[in-house]
């Protein structure tokens, strides 16, 4: 039988993590500290990168450009509280803390693949709710057709907010149909720990067909919209990001190739692999983009 991450956290783990977190006790001093989740039909068969893998290369520009600068500087970044306001075109606006949005007894594990438009990929055990269960929660408006997130803004934690290459706060936005669908999820953890601050604790938006950047971290809003939210990425360089941003290997970057991939941790040499049209996942999410010049809507 395959065992799966939360099969194997030790018996010493099952704590409860909010309570834990609440008593005051970092997470870098809490070996034992677990998260476990129900195992998802929807993960991925393939091997996950390591915990220092995903925890030390990473992208999360609020606190610098370099893949090791989110685990230098993100500890700096206060978690607890957290709320996030939810607003917009839905029934039941108002703030809302992580463990309303995702309680424990509802969290599943999904192992999915994790392509970055810079041409590397990882394989990463999260663990979560579907977004849709969040949405239904509060309530679509029947007008909504988009869903903004916005990810904190504190230049006093974040230092790299201090450099306004970006318009912060970060902004991200799917289509509604995006994020209803069941690969899209609310991640509170990794393996079987809460998120790490540089992964996007507490709460992040993880889209396992899109590339990385349209996985948005550590979320404080959700916005129901009518209309297309200009993202920052593209915002930034429209050229070179659309809003879409699904996983397409024959749509190059304007500055390099698509077509292939460096997966994390496999060697110099022995990573390098071909990419599959949104991210592998064409048979659950191609549907979506019927009829659509994925070229033009990239």
């Amino acid at each position: 039988m395959k065992l799966n991450w939360s099969d194997v956290t030790p018996k010493s783990a099952w704590l409860n993590r909010r309570s834990f977190m609440a008593a005051g006790v970092a997470l870098a001093a809490s070996p034992a500290l677990g998260l476990t989740g129900r195992a998802s039909s929807l993960s991925t068969d393939e091997k996950p990168n390591s915990f220092e893998d995903i925890t030390n290369y990473n992208n999360f520009y609020e606190f610098g450009t370099a893949k090791t600068d989110p685990a230098d500087y993100a500890a700096a970044m206060t978690t607890d509280p957290w709320s996030v306001e939810i607003a917009g075109l839905v029934e039941r606006p108002g703030n809302y803390g992580v463990a309303d949005l995702a309680p424990d007894n509802a969290l599943e594990e999904r192992i999915y693949r994790l392509r970055c438009v810079e041409a590397w990929s990882m394989v990463i055990p999260w663990i979560g709710v579907p977004l849709a269960s969040v949405l239904d929660k509060v309530g679509v408006q029947p007008a909504a057709k988009y869903v903004s997130f916005q990810t904190l803004l504190r230049p006093e934690e974040m230092r790299g907010q201090a450099y306004p290459f970006i318009d912060w706060p970060y902004v991200e936005g799917l289509r509604l149909d995006e994020a209803m669908h069941p690969l899209t999820i609310l991640a509170t953890g990794l393996y079987s720990d809460p998120l790490p601050n540089q992964n996007g604790a507490p709460l992040r938006l993880v889209v396992p067909w899109k590339y990385g950047f349209k996985s948005i971290k550590s979320i404080v809003r959700i916005t129901l919209t009518e209309n297309q939210p200009l993202n920052s990425w593209q915002q930034l360089q429209p050229s070179e990001y659309g809003f879409y941003a699904n996983v397409n290997p024959q749509v190059s970057h304007p500055r390099w190739s698509q077509a292939s991939e460096r997966r994390i941790g496999a060697g110099l040499f022995g990573g390098r692999q071909e990419t599959q049209m949104f991210n592998g996942y064409a048979d659950q999410v191609a549907s979506l983009y019927a009829g659509m010049d994925l070229a033009k809507n990239y």
